[in-house]
């Protein structure tokens, strides 16, 4: 959830308990934003009655009124303690207990004073502005087309009544029948998707005008505000971005295009005999129209397009580079494992390098398993490290131990993954980790190593590569195995990665391809074109329809492939 501010025109009273209700007016006094009801109550308390009430128009259109809850120069983490430090090594403003307590070992911290200029010349208030608005443009974006679509459906369903007409002469009582079930039927489904959309639209707007008053709480201390408190405001609103983001992307992927049509059946020559129920139905079909991001065309009809390659090499390494893992993070950066160096590296969005972690032994895979964590499998070690990404910068956070060397590792869900392990003489297995504890093991299958794995959309299935079987085993969650996949082109297959569809992506190692399968595990197409020599790791953006290979080789590349 976005975290709530003063200004976000949400009741704090009823979100204390839980509820989101919009607020329309703020006392000055408790410096409270509350909803009609709450406002109510609050005039009729003895103790509160005389206390000067905002509306939140009048709050937010006077820079004084939000200056009030621009950021100030106490410490996040400790109230009444003023910031006088910044910590250079972890971009980030303390106090005197957060210095002794986290920073006193730190390279580089200076008084914040003294880093003011630098640090506003950095922070760089116009693009969180704009960035601002784009999420709003996106929001508004996603209304318009949830309101167009109930329109198309009114049409749709109106077009259906009138098809029924031009077919009543050869049908009759039957077709008049069957005209009352569509008319009704439509009618049903136009006013469940009508409230269903005017619920998401609620919640839309309730985000534009959260990120709206972002947008002008930043304007106006940018505008109006000290150093103190233009970095600070800067530098909160910046951390909310990838909250923002992360809520219009679930918005985007959760936009369900409804259509109906008519299924006619094809014994028409019986028309007669029939009843209505035998005649058709009315269809409602999940159907993507738009070429908006969340509301685009099946990719099993998409073809793969190599579009871009990236050469990922770092300086000073003491062995030749091995992508033995990757993984795709919020704001299109990328994170990868290298095996022969022991550390993990983290690119932005222009697959740059921004900085590296040396970890305690060698990683085999990564996954992420948060918006700002990941999970490393270290293999010798038989651990899990997490790592947090926040803000750019790799910190530990915590490491689980499994019971065998383990492999291969994706989420399966907040705090939860599954891994696979070797279980030693050649078997291997794959374990369901929840609450940082192994509590579950699929069947043990043969095995001499290099495996991968990956989940379906709804964790029911597990896929597993098997380089030296040539096969990609399918296991239920509860461990059972399903089916293998084993074609004559598919050698040595490392990497698998799982598509918004749930289709599957295979890595060839030794045929030097990718094979798309549908997710019973039928052949959609094998990509050839644009494929590294030793493809290694796959990681695939459902956002954005695209997926990133890794080359296991001395070529420290990234290739990157779109389908269109």
């Amino acid at each position: 959830m976005i975290p709530k501010s003063k200004v976000d025109r949400v009741c704090d009273a009823c979100s204390s308990d839980g509820s989101s209700v919009t607020a329309t007016g703020f006392c000055a006094v408790c410096e409270e934003a509350m909803c009609d009801i709450c406002l109510s109550v609050h005039r009729k308390q003895k103790v509160s009655k005389a206390h000067s009430i905002l509306t939140m128009e009048e709050l937010l259109s006077n820079p004084q009124n939000i200056m009030k809850f621009a950021e100030g120069f106490t410490c996040f983490d400790h109230e009444n303690e003023d910031l006088k430090f910044y910590c250079n090594d972890h971009k980030i403003a303390c106090c005197g207990i957060c210095y002794f307590d986290s920073h006193n070992t730190c390279s580089n911290v200076r008084k914040l004073k003294e880093e003011l200029p630098a640090l506003l010349r950095e922070t760089k208030t116009s693009e969180i502005i704009e960035e601002l608005k784009k999420l709003q443009t996106h929001l508004k974006t996603f209304i318009d087309v949830k309101e167009s679509n109930i329109k198309d459906l009114e049409s749709q369903v109106n077009g259906l009544t009138d098809q029924i007409r031009e077919v009543r002469t050869k049908i009759n009582t039957a077709l008049d029948e069957l005209e009352m079930k569509v008319k009704t039927e439509g009618k049903r489904i136009h006013k469940e998707a009508a409230i269903r959309t005017q619920d998401d639209n609620n919640q839309c707007w309730s985000l534009i005008h959260a990120i709206r008053n972002s947008q002008l709480l930043c304007e106006t201390v940018h505008k109006y505000g000290i150093d103190i408190q233009k970095f600070l405001t800067a530098e909160k609103i910046k951390s909310q971005l990838p909250l923002y983001y992360s809520q219009v992307r679930e918005k985007y992927e959760r936009t369900d295009i409804l259509t109906v049509q008519m299924k006619f059946t094809p014994l028409l020559e019986s028309i007669i005999l029939l009843s209505s129920s035998d005649i058709g139905k009315l269809v409602t079909l999940n159907r993507s129209t738009r070429s908006l991001p969340g509301v685009r065309k099946p990719t099993k009809k998409c073809q793969a397009e190599k579009v871009e390659t990236f050469d990922v090499n770092i300086s000073g390494n003491s062995n030749t580079p091995y992508y033995t893992g990757i993984t795709i993070l919020p704001r299109d950066r990328v994170m990868l494992v290298d095996y022969s160096n022991s550390q993990c590296i983290l690119l932005n969005n222009s697959h740059q390098v921004v900085t590296t972690y040396k970890l305690t032994g060698n990683p085999y895979d990564i996954c992420m398993v948060g918006d700002e964590e990941v999970a490393v499998s270290l293999c010798d070690e038989k651990k899990i490290q997490i790592l947090s990404v926040r803000d750019d910068v790799i910190s530990p956070v915590r490491t689980i131990t499994t019971k065998y060397k383990c492999y291969g590792i994706t989420a399966a869900g907040n705090e939860e993954m599954v891994v696979v392990e070797y279980c030693g003489n050649n078997k291997y297995c794959w374990s369901l980790i929840q609450d940082g504890r192994e509590v579950s093991y699929s069947d043990q299958y043969d095995s001499s190593g290099y495996n991968y794995i990956a989940l379906n959309s709804s964790k029911t299935r597990v896929y597993v590569t098997v380089y030296d079987t040539n096969s990609l085993l399918c296991f239920n969650i509860d461990g059972k195995k399903q089916y293998a996949y084993s074609p004559d082109n598919l050698k040595w297959p490392f990497g698998v990665a799982v598509d918004r569809e749930d289709n599957i992506y295979v890595v060839g190692y030794s045929s030097h391809n990718v094979h798309q399968l549908s997710p019973d595990g039928c052949i959609i197409q094998v990509i050839t074109e644009g494929v590294p020599n030793n493809p290694r790791a796959i990681s695939f953006d459902n956002i954005r329809d695209t997926f990133v290979v890794t080359n296991y080789s001395e070529e420290t590349k990234l290739h990157i492939y779109q389908l269109k």
